[in-house]
Protein backbone atom coordinates (compact mmCIF):
# COMPACT_ATOMS: atom_id res chain seq x y z
CA UNK A 1 0.00 0.00 0.00
CA UNK A 2 1.31 3.46 -0.95
CA UNK A 3 0.91 5.83 1.83
CA UNK A 4 1.11 9.81 1.08
CA UNK A 5 1.75 11.13 4.68
CA UNK A 6 5.34 11.64 5.94
CA UNK A 7 7.58 14.04 7.99
CA UNK A 8 10.68 16.07 7.48
CA UNK A 9 12.19 13.70 10.23
CA UNK A 10 11.54 10.95 7.94
CA UNK A 11 12.74 12.31 4.96
CA UNK A 12 15.23 10.08 2.33
CA UNK A 13 15.33 12.30 -0.03
CA UNK A 14 14.95 16.23 0.89
CA UNK A 15 16.19 18.44 3.61
CA UNK A 16 14.48 21.65 4.60
CA UNK A 17 16.07 24.65 6.67
CA UNK A 18 14.61 27.77 7.33
CA UNK A 19 16.75 31.03 7.94
CA UNK A 20 14.80 33.85 8.69
CA UNK A 21 12.63 34.58 6.00
CA UNK A 22 14.33 31.98 3.49
CA UNK A 23 13.68 28.33 3.36
CA UNK A 24 16.00 25.62 1.55
CA UNK A 25 14.81 22.82 0.26
CA UNK A 26 17.46 20.45 -0.76
CA UNK A 27 17.43 17.76 -3.12
CA UNK A 28 19.84 14.61 -2.43
CA UNK A 29 17.91 11.26 -3.24
CA UNK A 30 18.97 8.44 -1.66
CA UNK A 31 19.59 5.78 -4.22
CA UNK A 32 18.67 2.85 -2.10
CA UNK A 33 15.09 4.92 -1.03
CA UNK A 34 13.11 3.84 -3.72
CA UNK A 35 9.28 3.27 -3.57
CA UNK A 36 9.55 -0.14 -4.58
CA UNK A 37 12.76 -2.54 -5.37
CA UNK A 38 14.18 -2.88 -8.79
CA UNK A 39 15.68 0.24 -9.52
CA UNK A 40 18.22 2.35 -8.16
CA UNK A 41 17.55 6.51 -8.24
CA UNK A 42 20.94 7.68 -9.73
CA UNK A 43 21.83 11.26 -10.40
CA UNK A 44 19.05 12.48 -8.03
CA UNK A 45 16.70 10.84 -10.13
CA UNK A 46 12.76 10.46 -8.25
CA UNK A 47 10.14 8.12 -8.47
CA UNK A 48 6.62 8.27 -6.66
CA UNK A 49 8.18 8.42 -3.14
CA UNK A 50 10.70 11.11 -3.79
CA UNK A 51 7.77 13.54 -4.90
CA UNK A 52 5.48 12.74 -1.57
CA UNK A 53 8.18 14.29 0.40
CA UNK A 54 8.32 17.02 -1.96
CA UNK A 55 4.74 17.84 -1.52
CA UNK A 56 4.79 17.38 2.14
CA UNK A 57 7.52 20.07 2.22
CA UNK A 58 5.27 22.18 0.30
CA UNK A 59 2.27 21.98 2.62
CA UNK A 60 4.73 22.43 5.85
CA UNK A 61 6.06 25.62 4.50
CA UNK A 62 2.82 26.96 3.91
CA UNK A 63 1.24 26.09 6.89
CA UNK A 64 4.00 25.85 9.35
CA UNK A 65 6.14 28.58 8.16
CA UNK A 66 4.36 31.48 8.01
CA UNK A 67 7.46 33.72 8.39
CA UNK A 68 8.90 32.23 4.80
CA UNK A 69 8.53 34.83 1.95
CA UNK A 70 10.95 32.41 -0.37
CA UNK A 71 11.92 29.25 -0.97
CA UNK A 72 15.30 28.25 -2.60
CA UNK A 73 15.27 24.84 -4.34
CA UNK A 74 18.78 23.12 -5.04
CA UNK A 75 20.55 20.10 -5.27
CA UNK A 76 23.29 18.92 -2.56
CA UNK A 77 24.51 16.65 -5.43
CA UNK A 78 27.54 17.87 -7.26
CA UNK A 79 27.10 19.19 -10.46
CA UNK A 80 24.07 17.71 -10.94
CA UNK A 81 20.75 18.85 -9.90
CA UNK A 82 18.07 16.57 -10.93
CA UNK A 83 18.07 13.83 -13.90
CA UNK A 84 14.12 13.80 -13.46
CA UNK A 85 12.06 11.03 -13.53
CA UNK A 86 13.62 7.56 -13.03
CA UNK A 87 13.86 5.63 -16.09
CA UNK A 88 14.11 1.64 -14.77
CA UNK A 89 10.94 2.65 -11.74
CA UNK A 90 9.32 4.10 -15.19
CA UNK A 91 10.08 0.37 -17.28
CA UNK A 92 9.20 -1.41 -14.56
CA UNK A 93 5.52 0.47 -13.74
CA UNK A 94 2.08 -0.16 -14.96
CA UNK A 95 0.47 1.66 -17.21
CA UNK A 96 -1.60 3.15 -14.75
CA UNK A 97 1.06 3.76 -11.90
CA UNK A 98 2.70 6.30 -14.65
CA UNK A 99 -0.12 7.82 -15.52
CA UNK A 100 -0.96 8.37 -11.53
CA UNK A 101 2.61 9.23 -11.17
CA UNK A 102 2.78 11.94 -13.48
CA UNK A 103 -0.46 13.62 -12.15
CA UNK A 104 0.25 13.61 -8.60
CA UNK A 105 3.65 15.20 -10.18
CA UNK A 106 1.99 17.84 -11.73
CA UNK A 107 -0.84 18.28 -9.02
CA UNK A 108 3.01 18.78 -6.95
CA UNK A 109 4.20 21.22 -9.25
CA UNK A 110 1.10 23.08 -9.37
CA UNK A 111 1.31 23.53 -5.77
CA UNK A 112 4.32 25.17 -6.35
CA UNK A 113 3.21 27.75 -8.62
CA UNK A 114 0.08 28.50 -6.47
CA UNK A 115 2.61 29.25 -3.49
CA UNK A 116 3.96 31.86 -5.50
CA UNK A 117 0.74 33.38 -7.09
CA UNK A 118 -1.32 33.35 -3.81
CA UNK A 119 0.60 32.59 -0.81
CA UNK A 120 3.16 35.23 -1.25
CA UNK A 121 5.92 32.56 -0.68
CA UNK A 122 8.09 32.98 -4.12
CA UNK A 123 9.56 29.48 -5.09
CA UNK A 124 13.48 30.11 -6.10
CA UNK A 125 15.52 27.40 -8.11
CA UNK A 126 18.82 27.39 -8.36
CA UNK A 127 20.31 25.15 -10.86
CA UNK A 128 23.67 23.86 -9.78
CA UNK A 129 24.52 21.52 -12.59
CA UNK A 130 22.49 19.16 -15.23
CA UNK A 131 18.98 19.33 -14.91
CA UNK A 132 17.01 16.79 -17.47
CA UNK A 133 13.48 15.87 -17.82
CA UNK A 134 11.38 15.97 -14.87
CA UNK A 135 14.23 17.76 -13.01
CA UNK A 136 14.01 20.76 -15.44
CA UNK A 137 10.10 20.89 -15.11
CA UNK A 138 10.47 21.11 -11.27
CA UNK A 139 12.61 24.39 -12.36
CA UNK A 140 10.10 25.19 -14.61
CA UNK A 141 7.28 25.49 -11.35
CA UNK A 142 9.73 27.74 -9.50
CA UNK A 143 9.16 31.63 -10.43
CA UNK A 144 12.73 32.04 -11.07
CA UNK A 145 15.43 29.96 -12.57
CA UNK A 146 19.42 30.67 -11.79
CA UNK A 147 21.64 28.43 -13.73
CA UNK A 148 25.24 27.68 -12.63
CA UNK A 149 27.72 29.71 -15.29
CA UNK A 150 30.53 26.46 -15.49
CA UNK A 151 30.62 25.93 -19.51
CA UNK A 152 29.05 22.14 -18.87
CA UNK A 153 25.31 22.98 -17.15
CA UNK A 154 22.84 22.46 -19.52
CA UNK A 155 18.70 22.38 -18.84
CA UNK A 156 17.21 20.18 -21.02
CA UNK A 157 13.61 18.20 -21.95
CA UNK A 158 15.35 14.54 -23.67
CA UNK A 159 11.89 12.35 -23.49
CA UNK A 160 10.93 13.08 -27.03
CA UNK A 161 14.66 11.42 -28.79
CA UNK A 162 15.66 9.79 -25.74
CA UNK A 163 12.47 7.89 -24.73
CA UNK A 164 9.58 8.48 -27.22
CA UNK A 165 7.18 10.04 -24.81
CA UNK A 166 6.54 13.34 -23.46
CA UNK A 167 7.90 15.49 -20.94
CA UNK A 168 5.23 14.23 -18.12
CA UNK A 169 5.23 17.07 -16.11
CA UNK A 170 3.82 20.51 -17.66
CA UNK A 171 7.59 21.10 -19.66
CA UNK A 172 6.29 21.49 -23.17
CA UNK A 173 2.99 23.80 -21.52
CA UNK A 174 5.15 25.96 -19.17
CA UNK A 175 8.09 26.63 -21.74
CA UNK A 176 5.89 28.14 -24.26
CA UNK A 177 3.05 29.12 -21.83
CA UNK A 178 4.64 30.25 -19.06
CA UNK A 179 8.64 30.86 -20.14
CA UNK A 180 7.13 32.41 -23.62
CA UNK A 181 9.91 30.80 -25.52
CA UNK A 182 9.29 30.95 -29.01
CA UNK A 183 8.20 27.99 -30.60
CA UNK A 184 10.72 27.16 -33.56
CA UNK A 185 13.33 27.26 -30.23
CA UNK A 186 11.17 25.05 -28.21
CA UNK A 187 10.64 22.61 -31.08
CA UNK A 188 14.56 22.55 -30.85
CA UNK A 189 14.94 22.57 -27.34
CA UNK A 190 12.63 19.32 -26.94
CA UNK A 191 14.01 17.34 -29.68
CA UNK A 192 17.82 17.68 -28.89
CA UNK A 193 18.82 15.01 -26.31
CA UNK A 194 22.05 17.24 -24.82
CA UNK A 195 20.02 20.17 -23.67
CA UNK A 196 20.54 23.59 -23.91
CA UNK A 197 23.71 25.36 -22.13
CA UNK A 198 24.72 28.61 -20.70
CA UNK A 199 24.06 31.85 -22.40
CA UNK A 200 21.89 30.22 -25.23
CA UNK A 201 19.03 29.16 -22.55
CA UNK A 202 19.30 32.16 -21.01
CA UNK A 203 18.69 33.93 -24.53
CA UNK A 204 16.07 31.65 -25.12
CA UNK A 205 14.56 32.32 -21.75
CA UNK A 206 14.61 28.84 -20.61
CA UNK A 207 16.39 30.72 -17.36
CA UNK A 208 16.19 33.67 -15.67
CA UNK A 209 20.10 34.36 -14.67
CA UNK A 210 23.20 32.72 -15.65
CA UNK A 211 25.72 33.15 -12.35
CA UNK A 212 29.40 31.85 -11.98
CA UNK A 213 29.63 29.19 -9.53
CA UNK A 214 31.47 31.35 -7.08
CA UNK A 215 29.07 33.88 -7.03
CA UNK A 216 26.07 31.21 -6.80
CA UNK A 217 24.82 30.70 -3.38
CA UNK A 218 24.88 34.32 -2.55
CA UNK A 219 23.37 35.67 -6.23
CA UNK A 220 20.75 32.80 -4.94
CA UNK A 221 20.05 34.21 -1.17
CA UNK A 222 20.30 38.16 -2.69
CA UNK A 223 16.91 37.02 -5.01
CA UNK A 224 15.47 34.72 -2.42
CA UNK A 225 15.53 37.74 0.62
CA UNK A 226 14.57 40.73 -2.08
CA UNK A 227 11.52 38.44 -2.90
CA UNK A 228 10.95 37.70 0.38
CA UNK A 229 10.36 41.28 1.70
CA UNK A 230 7.89 41.58 -0.80
CA UNK A 231 5.93 38.85 0.79
CA UNK A 232 2.62 39.88 2.84
CA UNK A 233 3.15 36.75 4.81
CA UNK A 234 3.83 37.93 8.33
CA UNK A 235 7.45 37.19 9.63
CA UNK A 236 6.42 37.77 13.34
CA UNK A 237 3.22 34.84 13.01
CA UNK A 238 3.80 31.48 14.62
CA UNK A 239 2.89 28.23 12.08
CA UNK A 240 0.69 25.52 13.24
CA UNK A 241 1.65 21.79 13.09
CA UNK A 242 0.35 19.74 10.80
CA UNK A 243 0.02 16.49 13.03
CA UNK A 244 -0.74 13.75 11.99
CA UNK A 245 -3.50 12.16 10.32
CA UNK A 246 -6.11 10.07 12.57
CA UNK A 247 -6.54 7.48 10.11
CA UNK A 248 -7.76 4.02 10.23
CA UNK A 249 -6.94 1.74 7.40
CA UNK A 250 -9.36 -1.70 6.54
CA UNK A 251 -9.72 -3.98 3.18
CA UNK A 252 -13.05 -2.53 2.25
CA UNK A 253 -13.18 0.99 4.08
CA UNK A 254 -11.06 4.21 5.09
CA UNK A 255 -12.09 5.91 8.55
CA UNK A 256 -11.38 9.83 9.61
CA UNK A 257 -13.03 11.65 12.22
CA UNK A 258 -14.50 14.01 9.65
CA UNK A 259 -14.35 11.34 6.30
CA UNK A 260 -15.32 7.51 5.69
CA UNK A 261 -15.10 5.84 2.45
CA UNK A 262 -17.00 2.24 2.29
CA UNK A 263 -15.82 -0.24 -0.53
CA UNK A 264 -17.83 -1.97 -3.06
CA UNK A 265 -15.68 -4.04 -4.71
CA UNK A 266 -18.70 -6.28 -6.13
CA UNK A 267 -20.28 -2.53 -7.46
CA UNK A 268 -16.92 -1.02 -7.72
CA UNK A 269 -17.68 2.12 -5.64
CA UNK A 270 -16.07 4.31 -2.74
CA UNK A 271 -18.50 5.50 -0.95
CA UNK A 272 -17.43 9.21 0.33
CA UNK A 273 -19.30 10.01 3.61
CA UNK A 274 -18.28 13.67 4.82
CA UNK A 275 -19.49 14.90 7.85
CA UNK A 276 -20.75 18.14 9.44
CA UNK A 277 -18.71 19.46 13.13
CA UNK A 278 -21.03 19.07 15.88
CA UNK A 279 -21.03 22.65 16.46
CA UNK A 280 -19.84 25.30 14.66
CA UNK A 281 -16.73 26.29 14.21
CA UNK A 282 -15.17 29.11 15.44
CA UNK A 283 -15.00 32.57 13.68
CA UNK A 284 -12.33 34.67 15.59
CA UNK A 285 -9.07 34.58 13.73
CA UNK A 286 -7.29 33.99 16.88
CA UNK A 287 -9.47 30.83 17.87
CA UNK A 288 -9.02 29.13 14.10
CA UNK A 289 -5.34 29.58 14.99
CA UNK A 290 -5.54 28.52 18.11
CA UNK A 291 -7.60 25.49 16.60
CA UNK A 292 -5.07 24.82 14.38
CA UNK A 293 -5.00 22.03 12.35
CA UNK A 294 -8.19 20.60 14.19
CA UNK A 295 -10.28 23.57 12.50
CA UNK A 296 -13.34 21.59 10.71
CA UNK A 297 -12.19 23.07 7.29
CA UNK A 298 -8.46 22.28 7.51
CA UNK A 299 -9.00 19.21 8.95
CA UNK A 300 -11.86 18.21 6.70
CA UNK A 301 -9.70 18.65 3.46
CA UNK A 302 -6.77 16.84 4.68
CA UNK A 303 -8.72 13.93 5.15
CA UNK A 304 -10.29 14.11 1.89
CA UNK A 305 -6.74 14.82 -0.19
CA UNK A 306 -5.50 11.72 1.32
CA UNK A 307 -8.39 9.51 1.14
CA UNK A 308 -8.62 10.83 -2.31
CA UNK A 309 -4.87 9.86 -3.22
CA UNK A 310 -5.27 6.46 -0.68
CA UNK A 311 -8.09 5.67 -4.01
CA UNK A 312 -6.00 6.61 -6.54
CA UNK A 313 -3.09 4.65 -6.06
CA UNK A 314 -4.37 1.70 -4.59
CA UNK A 315 -7.73 1.20 -5.48
CA UNK A 316 -7.60 1.35 -9.52
CA UNK A 317 -10.71 -0.92 -10.32
CA UNK A 318 -13.14 1.47 -7.60
CA UNK A 319 -14.28 3.13 -10.56
CA UNK A 320 -16.98 5.04 -9.56
CA UNK A 321 -17.03 7.44 -6.12
CA UNK A 322 -20.01 8.30 -4.42
CA UNK A 323 -20.15 11.51 -2.75
CA UNK A 324 -22.46 11.78 0.59
CA UNK A 325 -22.17 14.18 3.28
CA UNK A 326 -24.01 14.06 6.70
CA UNK A 327 -24.93 16.59 9.62
CA UNK A 328 -26.54 20.09 10.25
CA UNK A 329 -26.25 22.57 6.65
CA UNK A 330 -25.88 25.43 9.56
CA UNK A 331 -22.39 24.32 10.43
CA UNK A 332 -21.03 24.27 6.96
CA UNK A 333 -22.51 27.91 6.49
CA UNK A 334 -21.29 28.85 9.49
CA UNK A 335 -16.81 27.46 8.64
CA UNK A 336 -17.72 29.27 5.13
CA UNK A 337 -18.86 32.24 6.91
CA UNK A 338 -15.39 31.92 8.68
CA UNK A 339 -13.48 31.49 5.90
CA UNK A 340 -15.26 34.65 4.33
CA UNK A 341 -14.88 36.93 6.78
CA UNK A 342 -11.29 36.23 7.34
CA UNK A 343 -9.36 35.91 4.38
CA UNK A 344 -7.10 38.21 4.67
CA UNK A 345 -5.74 36.11 7.45
CA UNK A 346 -2.72 34.03 6.37
CA UNK A 347 -4.08 30.87 7.90
CA UNK A 348 -7.59 31.53 6.49
CA UNK A 349 -5.94 31.88 3.47
CA UNK A 350 -3.97 28.77 2.87
CA UNK A 351 -6.85 26.64 4.43
CA UNK A 352 -9.05 27.95 1.45
CA UNK A 353 -6.60 27.54 -1.39
CA UNK A 354 -6.28 23.92 0.20
CA UNK A 355 -10.40 23.56 -0.52
CA UNK A 356 -9.26 24.76 -3.65
CA UNK A 357 -6.65 22.41 -4.40
CA UNK A 358 -8.30 19.18 -2.99
CA UNK A 359 -11.33 19.90 -4.82
CA UNK A 360 -9.21 20.32 -8.29
CA UNK A 361 -7.29 16.74 -7.20
CA UNK A 362 -11.02 15.02 -7.13
CA UNK A 363 -12.04 17.30 -10.58
CA UNK A 364 -9.04 15.54 -12.36
CA UNK A 365 -9.48 12.07 -10.95
CA UNK A 366 -10.18 9.50 -13.62
CA UNK A 367 -13.34 8.20 -11.70
CA UNK A 368 -17.11 8.77 -12.57
CA UNK A 369 -18.19 10.74 -9.80
CA UNK A 370 -22.12 10.53 -8.65
CA UNK A 371 -23.35 13.18 -5.93
CA UNK A 372 -26.26 12.09 -3.44
CA UNK A 373 -28.38 14.51 -1.49
CA UNK A 374 -30.55 12.98 0.52
CA UNK A 375 -32.40 13.89 4.00
CA UNK A 376 -29.69 14.05 6.70
CA UNK A 377 -27.10 15.85 4.30
CA UNK A 378 -25.34 19.10 4.12
CA UNK A 379 -24.27 20.04 0.55
CA UNK A 380 -23.80 23.56 1.95
CA UNK A 381 -21.04 25.84 0.13
CA UNK A 382 -17.93 24.00 -0.32
CA UNK A 383 -18.91 20.82 0.48
CA UNK A 384 -21.90 21.86 -2.65
CA UNK A 385 -18.76 22.03 -4.35
CA UNK A 386 -18.66 18.13 -4.27
CA UNK A 387 -21.97 18.35 -6.26
CA UNK A 388 -21.16 20.29 -8.32
CA UNK A 389 -17.71 18.60 -9.14
CA UNK A 390 -19.71 15.50 -9.97
CA UNK A 391 -20.60 14.03 -13.08
CA UNK A 392 -23.93 14.02 -11.99
CA UNK A 393 -25.99 14.66 -8.53
CA UNK A 394 -29.71 13.14 -7.57
CA UNK A 395 -31.44 15.17 -5.02
CA UNK A 396 -34.40 13.35 -3.38
CA UNK A 397 -37.79 15.06 -3.78
CA UNK A 398 -39.14 15.07 -0.26
CA UNK A 399 -38.36 12.47 2.61
CA UNK A 400 -38.13 8.51 2.15
CA UNK A 401 -41.27 6.92 3.06
CA UNK A 402 -41.50 6.23 6.87
CA UNK A 403 -39.08 8.82 7.66
CA UNK A 404 -39.24 11.85 10.02
CA UNK A 405 -35.80 13.58 8.82
CA UNK A 406 -37.15 16.60 6.88
CA UNK A 407 -36.59 16.82 2.77
CA UNK A 408 -32.77 17.52 1.64
CA UNK A 409 -31.75 20.85 1.29
CA UNK A 410 -28.85 22.92 -0.42
CA UNK A 411 -27.43 26.16 0.18
CA UNK A 412 -24.84 28.42 -2.24
CA UNK A 413 -22.46 30.25 0.04
CA UNK A 414 -19.83 33.11 -0.64
CA UNK A 415 -17.48 29.69 -1.40
CA UNK A 416 -19.83 28.85 -4.02
CA UNK A 417 -18.77 32.02 -5.72
CA UNK A 418 -14.85 33.28 -6.18
CA UNK A 419 -12.62 31.13 -4.30
CA UNK A 420 -12.57 27.45 -5.23
CA UNK A 421 -11.98 27.56 -8.81
CA UNK A 422 -11.47 25.04 -10.97
CA UNK A 423 -8.18 24.09 -13.28
CA UNK A 424 -9.67 26.55 -15.58
CA UNK A 425 -10.11 29.66 -14.10
CA UNK A 426 -13.63 28.98 -13.55
CA UNK A 427 -15.93 28.50 -10.39
CA UNK A 428 -17.83 25.02 -11.01
CA UNK A 429 -20.43 27.16 -11.12
CA UNK A 430 -20.04 28.95 -13.85
CA UNK A 431 -18.31 26.06 -15.66
CA UNK A 432 -21.67 24.56 -15.27
CA UNK A 433 -23.62 27.63 -16.80
CA UNK A 434 -20.90 28.24 -19.41
CA UNK A 435 -22.34 30.54 -21.85
CA UNK A 436 -25.88 30.42 -20.24
CA UNK A 437 -25.31 33.37 -18.16
CA UNK A 438 -29.01 33.96 -17.13
CA UNK A 439 -28.85 30.44 -15.42
CA UNK A 440 -25.70 31.38 -13.99
CA UNK A 441 -27.40 34.68 -12.43
CA UNK A 442 -30.42 32.79 -10.85
CA UNK A 443 -28.38 30.78 -8.79
CA UNK A 444 -26.28 33.87 -7.60
CA UNK A 445 -30.68 35.24 -6.60
CA UNK A 446 -30.75 32.12 -4.76
CA UNK A 447 -27.83 32.50 -2.62
CA UNK A 448 -28.07 31.88 1.04
CA UNK A 449 -31.64 30.45 0.21
CA UNK A 450 -32.51 26.21 1.26
CA UNK A 451 -32.94 25.18 -1.42
CA UNK A 452 -35.16 21.75 -1.93
CA UNK A 453 -35.00 19.38 -4.69
CA UNK A 454 -37.94 20.59 -7.35
CA UNK A 455 -36.19 24.27 -7.04
CA UNK A 456 -32.25 23.17 -7.25
CA UNK A 457 -33.24 21.02 -10.24
CA UNK A 458 -35.27 23.96 -11.78
CA UNK A 459 -32.26 26.39 -11.18
CA UNK A 460 -29.86 23.41 -12.72
CA UNK A 461 -28.02 22.60 -9.35
CA UNK A 462 -28.66 19.28 -9.97
CA UNK A 463 -29.03 17.04 -12.64
CA UNK A 464 -32.10 14.75 -11.50
CA UNK A 465 -34.41 15.08 -8.35
CA UNK A 466 -36.60 11.48 -8.15
CA UNK A 467 -39.15 11.18 -5.62
CA UNK A 468 -38.94 8.26 -3.05
CA UNK A 469 -40.26 5.93 -5.13
CA UNK A 470 -37.69 6.25 -8.32
CA UNK A 471 -34.71 7.10 -5.89
CA UNK A 472 -33.48 3.39 -5.34
CA UNK A 473 -34.11 2.76 -8.99
CA UNK A 474 -32.29 5.52 -10.37
CA UNK A 475 -29.56 5.34 -8.30
CA UNK A 476 -28.45 1.80 -8.44
CA UNK A 477 -28.48 2.02 -12.49
CA UNK A 478 -26.91 4.69 -12.53
CA UNK A 479 -23.93 3.13 -10.83
CA UNK A 480 -24.38 0.04 -12.50
CA UNK A 481 -24.31 1.35 -15.80
CA UNK A 482 -20.72 2.83 -14.67
CA UNK A 483 -19.05 -0.60 -13.72
CA UNK A 484 -20.87 -1.69 -17.27
CA UNK A 485 -18.81 0.68 -19.57
CA UNK A 486 -15.55 0.66 -20.42
CA UNK A 487 -13.35 2.56 -18.30
CA UNK A 488 -10.69 3.74 -20.76
CA UNK A 489 -13.61 5.59 -22.37
CA UNK A 490 -15.54 7.04 -19.62
CA UNK A 491 -12.31 8.55 -17.99
CA UNK A 492 -11.39 9.88 -21.95
CA UNK A 493 -15.74 11.40 -21.59
CA UNK A 494 -15.20 12.83 -18.17
CA UNK A 495 -12.36 14.72 -19.05
CA UNK A 496 -13.63 16.15 -21.94
CA UNK A 497 -16.97 17.42 -20.54
CA UNK A 498 -15.47 18.59 -16.95
CA UNK A 499 -13.88 21.50 -18.30
CA UNK A 500 -15.43 23.74 -20.70
CA UNK A 501 -15.10 27.26 -21.19
CA UNK A 502 -11.37 28.50 -21.62
CA UNK A 503 -7.90 27.26 -21.37
CA UNK A 504 -4.95 27.76 -18.89
CA UNK A 505 -1.53 26.34 -18.53
CA UNK A 506 -3.22 23.77 -15.48
CA UNK A 507 -5.94 22.62 -18.00
CA UNK A 508 -3.66 22.26 -20.59
CA UNK A 509 -1.83 20.25 -18.35
CA UNK A 510 -4.10 17.71 -17.41
CA UNK A 511 -6.40 17.52 -20.66
CA UNK A 512 -3.78 17.80 -23.20
CA UNK A 513 -0.86 16.15 -21.90
CA UNK A 514 -2.78 13.50 -19.58
CA UNK A 515 -4.41 12.39 -22.87
CA UNK A 516 -1.35 12.03 -24.94
CA UNK A 517 0.61 10.54 -22.24
CA UNK A 518 -1.85 8.62 -21.42
CA UNK A 519 -1.71 7.00 -25.28
CA UNK A 520 1.47 7.01 -25.38
CA UNK A 521 2.15 5.06 -22.43
CA UNK A 522 0.44 2.34 -23.95
CA UNK A 523 2.00 2.30 -27.71
CA UNK A 524 4.82 -0.54 -28.52
CA UNK A 525 7.24 2.59 -29.57
CA UNK A 526 7.35 3.13 -25.92
CA UNK A 527 7.06 0.45 -23.81
CA UNK A 528 6.99 -2.73 -26.54
CA UNK A 529 10.10 -4.95 -26.23
CA UNK A 530 11.30 -3.04 -28.67
CA UNK A 531 10.46 0.57 -27.32
CA UNK A 532 12.55 3.17 -26.63
CA UNK A 533 11.56 3.01 -22.66
CA UNK A 534 12.29 -0.48 -22.44
CA UNK A 535 15.65 -0.01 -24.29
CA UNK A 536 17.13 2.97 -22.44
CA UNK A 537 20.25 2.42 -20.84
CA UNK A 538 20.84 -1.22 -22.79
CA UNK A 539 22.83 0.77 -25.81
CA UNK A 540 20.43 -1.04 -28.62
CA UNK A 541 18.12 1.39 -30.41
CA UNK A 542 14.21 0.83 -30.66
CA UNK A 543 12.36 -0.38 -33.14
CA UNK A 544 9.92 2.37 -34.17
CA UNK A 545 6.63 1.79 -36.01
CA UNK A 546 6.91 4.57 -38.03
CA UNK A 547 3.38 5.26 -39.22
CA UNK A 548 1.75 8.03 -37.91
CA UNK A 549 -1.82 7.41 -36.37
Amino acid sequence: MIAFETHPDRYRHWSLSVDGRVATLTLDVDEAGGLAPGYELKLNSYDLGVDIELYDAVQRLRFEHPEVGAVIVTSAMERVFCAGANIPMLKGSTHGHKVNFCKFTNETRNSIEDATDNSGQAWICMVNGTAAGGGYELALACDEILLVDDGSSAVSLPEVPLLAVLPGTGGLTRVVDKRKVRRDLADFFCTTGEGVRGKRALQWKLIDALVPRSKFAETARERAEARAAESDRPADAEGIELTPLDRTVEDNSLAYPNVSVAIDREARTATFTVRAPSEAPPSDPAAIHAQGANFWPLAMARELDDAVLHLRFNEPEIGTWVFRTEGDPDMIAAADAALADNADDWLVREITLYLRRTLKRIDVSSRSLIALIEPGSCFTGTLFELALAADRAYMLDGSFEGSNTPPATITLTAMNFGPLTMCNGLTRLATRFWGDDDALAAAEDAAGEALEALDAEELGLVTFAPDDIDWEDEVRLAIEERAAFSPDALTGMEASLRFPGPETIESKIFARLTAWQNWIFQRPNAVGDEGALELYGTGRQPDFDRKRV
